[in-house]
């Protein structure tokens, strides 16, 4: 079966005062139908861009963007402004992370969801109005007949984020893109949200692609994960195999950044050391390489590439250490303590007390 969705060499570059941001530098990826796929990483990785190319809203003046985004086997990247505005809504629907920025205003909420009706179904305005109706409902907003004519301000912060998500499943797209869809939330709210998108994503029958850069957050609605730093793609698997087996040290931070029941609760999280990089002067070799702890001396001259981890296809990474070494950092770090023989494998030249 071919692939709803595939990304392929993706790359978007912006032309500024101080250079050549590299926001999205080589990006690849497939997505199946019905299936459901998570971009994480910290911000100013590219995942937001990536998808916002893949929508045709990147397509500034001073933009130059390379590659493929074939959306059952067309190429969005080469379809017209006209082509792309049937597309979005209809086809592909994106919630944005900013729920009370994304809703107008100055306009009730029901209006507005008969707009982005109108604007892709042949329908009256009755008729539009009552399926808004219908979906302001569906993702579980009490009394919708009375909320359709409320305004943002009216809507909590999680009933606004599900006024958005009605506005996005409103056409029954076949591709949902959420970037960020939990941002802002309370952890009982958040919960509620990933398992309404969830819920519709099964009898919607849709596919759905989550931004965000919480590991925690798509721990139990993804199939599976690709994790972005730098503007690339560093690591990808299933959602499983990531978390009980991650090869990429940059994904390693991530895990050691999020709280986890089975350890005390008194232990600290550990912060990656350091700061993303620049996209204008990114360093040489690994991008990773000024904040990995267990960085050689050929990090910094040899760009990794995405391979295959031996005996498992599906999982790939970018990284220079050797996978037996790898899986022997993991396995001492997710025990809590220092990998001190597996860094002597690595740290070349350096006396390991």
């Amino acid at each position: 079966m071919s692939p709803l969705l595939e990304v392929r060499d993706l790359r978007v570059h912006f032309d500024t005062e101080d250079g050549v941001v590299k926001a999205v530098d080589g990006v690849s990826f497939t997505l199946e139908k019905g299936k459901v796929l998570g971009i994480v990483g910290e911000s100013g990785s590219g995942k937001s861009v990536t998808m916002l190319t893949v929508m045709g809203l990147s397509r500034a003046s001073n933009a130059r963007i390379g590659g493929e985004a074939l959306f059952e086997g067309r190429n969005l990247l080469e379809a017209s402004n006209e082509e792309l505005r049937s597309v979005r809504g209809n086809d592909i629907s994106m919630i944005f992370q900013d729920p009370l920025s994304s809703l107008h205003p100055f306009y009730k909420v029901g209006a507005q969801l008969v707009e982005a009706i109108q604007a892709h179904q042949n329908l009256s305005r009755a008729q539009a109005r009552e399926r808004a109706i219908e979906f302001l409902g569906l993702v579980g907003i009490p009394d919708p007949r009375a909320r359709f004519d409320n305004y943002p301000h009216e809507f909590s912060g999680g009933m606004r984020q599900r006024a958005m998500i009605a506005m996005a499943l409103v056409n029954e797209p076949q591709l949902l893109i959420a970037d960020e869809p939990t941002t802002a939330l309370d952890v009982t709210v958040q919960a509620q949200i990933l398992e309404l998108i969830g819920r519709l994503k099964d009898e919607l029958g849709m596919a759905v692609i989550m931004i965000t850069h919480d590991l925690g957050v798509v721990a139990e609605v993804t199939d599976d994960i690709a994790v972005m730093y730098a503007g690339r793609i560093v690591e990808e698997a299933a959602t499983d195999e990531l978390f009980h087996a991650p090869e990429h040290p940059y994904t390693w931070g991530l895990l050691q950044s999020i709280p986890r029941l089975d350890r005390p609760r008194d232990e600290p999280l550990v912060p990656i050391p350091g700061r993303p990089p620049s996209l204008i002067n990114l360093p040489g070799g690994c991008s990773f390489h000024p904040r990995c702890p267990y960085v050689r001396e050929a990090h910094r001259r040899i760009e990794p590439k995405l391979a295959p981890v031996p005996d498992s296809p599906k999982h790939r990474v970018a990284c220079l250490l050797e996978s037996e070494t790898r899986k022997r950092l993991w396995q001492d770090l997710n025990a809590g303590k220092e990998p001190v023989e597996a860094r002597a494998d690595v740290m070349e030249g350096e006396e390991v007390t």
